[in-house]
């Protein structure tokens, strides 16, 4: 396994100043987020323009990328369009890695089966694997339905983001979806609170990258913490690459 931090720590940053953030604070490997409301790369943007999103991820510095996350979660022949597209630049970056989010509460499980095939057909052409997130307040935030949902759609896997079994439902567990898992991001949580001081939350990072080794998973630990109020941002930073490498 590899420590990396995800571009979604530095939201106030332009890309550049994100990845020499990153070097300052001694990481190697970097998980880019695509996020049309960001000030980092813009999914449409990549669609228009493939070679110079190649160009602007070809000053990652010394930073090796591992993944990427992309915020997309539509239908229309636009949307895979602009996916096909994500999908050349992690090919020519070597990144094998893409997370989707799931569809929010309440969509059709056939139309998200179908949704997610195609997402899957478009990144095999490519030789990419494609996870779903698991997150609160969207179909992702069931164990049950994470699973159904990997075996009825073949390929698929999943961005395993624990904090959100702390602050979802009570009484689910992540276990059963360690065999599924393609990608991992991490951040400190409470029952009540997403993100909180690294040690002040639930999360068992030991127990956590046991089971993960236990399963098979050799790829990343995405660290996403963004900033709090009153606290230094990379102390946290600097203190969650330490302990997770600690750990390995």
């Amino acid at each position: 396994m590899i420590v990396a931090a995800s571009t979604d720590c530095f939201p106030d940053l332009s890309l550049d100043e994100a990845l020499h953030r990153m070097v300052d604070l001694e990481y190697t490997a970097v998980e880019l987020a695509l996020r049309e409301d960001g000030r980092h790369l813009r999914p449409s943007a990549v669609h228009a323009d493939v070679e110079e999103a190649v160009r602007t991820c070809g000053r990652l510095l010394r930073l090796i990328p591992v993944a990427i996350t992309v915020d997309m979660v539509g239908t229309s022949e636009q949307d895979y369009a602009t996916f096909a597209s994500i999908c050349q630049l992690a090919k020519t970056m070597k990144v094998f890695s893409i997370t989707v989010p799931s569809s929010e509460l309440g969509t059709p499980f056939n139309a998200e089966v179908e949704r997610l095939r195609e997402l899957v057909r478009i990144a095999a052409a490519q030789s990419l694997l494609v996870s779903i997130k698991t997150e609160v307040d969207r179909m992702s935030q069931d164990p049950d339905t994470v699973t159904v949902l990997c075996d009825n759609v073949k390929g698929l896997g999943v961005t395993l983001d624990p904090s959100h079994f702390v602050v979802g439902p009570a009484g689910r567990s992540y276990d059963k979806l360690l065999g599924y898992v393609y990608h991992v991001q991490l951040r400190d949580s409470t029952e009540n609170e997403l993100l909180v001081r690294i040690g002040q939350g639930d999360i068992e990072y030991g127990r956590l990258i046991g089971q993960l080794d236990r399963a098979g998973y050799d790829r990343a630990l995405a660290v996403d913490i963004q900033p709090l109020e009153d606290v230094d941002h990379a102390a946290e930073m600097r203190k969650m690459r330490l302990l997770l490498e600690s750990l390995l």
